[in-house]
């Protein structure tokens, strides 16, 4: 138990310093514009996903008509 006491404070020191340090304008800011650009490439990397589902889609439905055309002949 006692061996885990040191790294509780350090723990403890580290997160009082983070919040210390996202109180300042400065790095504020910078995290908040680090959040931004990071939504907005989700927001890109799901539209970009969307369009890679949505052509495999309609290869598949191509795939399969072909496959009707061919059994009917």
């Amino acid at each position: 138990m006692t061996d885990k006491i040191p790294s509780f404070l350090i723990g403890a020191l580290v997160g009082a310093a983070a919040v210390s340090l996202l109180r300042k304008p400065l790095v504020r800011n910078g995290v908040v514009r680090l959040i931004g650009a990071g939504l907005q490439l989700k927001e890109e990397a799901s539209a970009f996903m969307e369009t890679v589902k949505e052509e495999a889609e309609d290869m598949v439905a191509e795939a399969e008509h072909r496959k009707t055309q061919n059994a009917t002949e």
